[in-house]
């Protein structure tokens, strides 16, 4: 990226105030990369987590397969999904609260012994299932937002900052020769002047 600028003072202010705006937010910048790169480490080992935990409630739904034929599916639904939202590094994360489980009203003296305990167990599952959506979002919101910042930390490490070092090294080399040329033109014009009136005596 090519720095555009003029060889006069006020680009030589302009870039001196944007090198010193770069420079100052830098840190802050790394700062929250790293925070982002802590969170989004979090994130992945709570999906593992969740994983691990509706891979053991799976295994203990499959144990029970042969009975979850005569199961009302629609005895339990997922009536609403509560969230709310949190900001981990300057990234906005939905959060789940809460969710919402309707359950039909069944006969416990028709109805099999385990229906109850089926209920909860599928409640159960959804959650995790639930809670495994969420952590994905999460997951996939921070990568993003890490990838992003990762980019402006080397837009600014490696580009702009040094293309603004840069650049006021030039404008300043420039305006010193521009000086030098002044001052040594001044003192050729005094010198021929001071010829001139040596002749003229």
């Amino acid at each position: 990226m090519a720095i555009q600028f003029q060889y006069n003072k006020t680009s030589l202010q302009a870039l001196e105030k944007n090198l010193k705006m770069r420079v100052r937010a830098l840190p802050t910048i790394k700062n929250k990369e790293s925070a982002l790169r802590v969170e989004v480490k979090r994130a992945k080992d709570d999906i593992l987590k969740i994983e691990q935990e509706l891979e053991q409630r799976i295994t203990a739904y499959d144990k029970m397969l042969a009975l979850w034929g005569e199961f009302d599916t629609s005895l339990l639904q997922v009536e609403d999904v509560k969230m709310s939202i949190r900001k981990i590094a300057g990234v906005r994360i939905p959060v789940l609260d809460e969710v919402v489980f309707t359950t039909k009203p069944f006969s416990l003296f028709n109805s099999p012994k385990w229906f109850a305990d089926g209920l909860t167990q599928l409640k159960d599952l959804a959650q995790v299932g639930i809670e495994q959506e969420f952590c994905s979002q999460k997951l996939n919101l921070l990568e993003f937002a890490r990838k992003k910042t990762t980019q402006k930390v080397n837009l600014f490490e490696k580009v702009q900052i040094p293309g603004y070092e840069d650049a006021i090294r030039k404008i300043k080399r420039f305006m010193e020769d521009e000086e030098n040329l002044s001052k040594s033109s001044q003192k050729i014009v005094k010198s021929r002047q001071q010829q001139l009136k040596e002749v003229g005596l």
